[in-house]
């Protein structure tokens, strides 16, 4: 079973990087949107985990939530940061 996961793992990793380095460069800003949103559900999913643990009563369980919320949470601001930094670079100078 381990083996077969460790095989999973490269695969995906070997696929995102062939798919990554065929994106052009005018598409990563939205595609960086795109994950953004997918990130958020990222959030809700900790959320309702942390909940789970919460009630089960888990110190663990609480610590990991919270590190899950924390994490996820910094990924999505630092994301949309990283899109409005992009996007600004397309404006013209005298826009705001």
């Amino acid at each position: 079973m381990d083996i077969m996961l460790i095989f999973v793992f490269i695969i995906a990793a070997f696929l995102g990087i062939e798919l990554i380095s065929k994106v052009p460069s005018q598409l990563h800003t939205p595609l960086m949107s795109g994950t953004n949103a997918i990130s958020g559900i990222t959030v809700v999913g900790a959320i309702s985990v942390t909940a789970v643990a919460v009630g089960v009563g888990g110190t663990a369980g609480k610590v990991l939530g919270f590190l899950a919320i924390l994490f996820a949470t910094i990924n999505v601001v630092g994301g949309y940061l990283v899109t409005d930094r992009m996007l600004s670079m397309f404006k013209k100078k005298g826009d705001k």
